[in-house]
């Protein structure tokens, strides 16, 4: 049997396609487990991770990575600078008086140590400034030392369970109901269980300070398999200029208080991989989300 050239050309045709198809196969599925490092990497928030290869494939994934960790920088600093901003703020509020009025106490005694002013009431202000800025450091130290999730499964609905009836005495006060729905049965995340009540009764609380009298609490799977709750009330909405700030530390629109509880709560949530967001506040409700990957 003779073959032609041109049945020759053919057939190195067709295995020159076969082989090009073949390697630009094996090409796609490396892209793809790239693409899928990539993705991990980046909900890990670890972005120390660079392609070698000078391919225009690679140079789009680093190109990526680069914006990424241009906007955790940017992100990073504008928290930085807000809460050295508040830091600055609180201290200097509560150290200032303690300068002046010892100043103007040590500058009124004569000789003998006697005064025009009210020793006592001059150290009785300074005694107060004192315990003030040793409460708001003693605040701070609370933040920092958040512990380590011990993390194991939790039913949602049991918690749920407990948390509102840890909350019931304080709904009651309020004349106040709270409900948790689920939107499917059986919901469960992976966390600490005590960390996440802590977390709810919280919300719970500041929905109450905002009088709220229904809080509803929903819980659904989300597309990536991500647990979500959304913790909806119907009191007082954030202000405006407060929306952007009520996660920084220290902030607060309350009197009596400390400005870390929703801090607190986000970095818990964080180190749970997963977050804390607003997602509306107006007049019909205020809604917050946690998200649990």
């Amino acid at each position: 049997m003779t073959f032609s050239i041109w049945h020759i050309i053919g057939v190195a045709v067709i295995i020159a396609v076969v082989a090009t198809a073949m390697a630009t196969l094996r090409t796609r599925r490396k892209d793809i487990k790239k693409v899928a490092y990539m993705m991990d990497a980046l909900e890990d928030g670890e972005l120390n991770f660079h392609f070698q290869d000078k391919n225009k494939f690679n140079r789009t994934l680093n190109r990526i990575r680069t914006i990424f960790e241009k906007q955790r920088q940017a992100h990073e600093q504008e928290s930085w600078t807000k809460l050295i901003r508040v830091l600055t703020h609180e201290i200097m509020n509560t150290v200032s008086p303690i300068a002046s009025l010892s100043d103007a106490l040590s500058r009124s005694m004569d000789e003998t140590g006697h005064s025009e002013l009210d020793v006592k009431a001059g150290l009785d202000t300074i005694s107060d400034s004192s315990k003030n800025l040793i409460k708001f450091v003693e605040t701070y130290r609370k933040l920092s030392g958040v512990a380590r999730p011990v993390k194991k499964a939790v039913g949602l609905q049991e918690l749920m369970d407990k948390v509102i009836s840890l909350d019931q005495e304080l709904l009651t006060a309020h004349d106040a109901v709270c409900a948790y729905t689920p939107e499917e049965p059986d919901l469960m995340v992976y966390a600490d269980e005590g960390q996440i009540s802590q977390i709810l009764i919280n919300l719970i609380k500041n929905a109450l300070q905002a009088n709220a009298k229904h809080i509803q609490i929903t819980g659904r799977m989300g597309k990536e398999d991500d647990v979500i709750l959304h913790i909806a009330n119907d009191g007082e909405p954030i202000p405006v200029a407060a929306k952007e700030q009520i996660f920084v530390p220290f902030y607060t629109t309350k009197k009596e208080g400390s400005g870390i509880g929703l801090s607190l709560t986000r970095l818990i949530m964080r180190q749970h991989n997963g977050s804390i967001d607003l997602v509306k506040s107006d007049v019909s409700e205020t809604v917050f989300e946690l998200r649990f990957r």
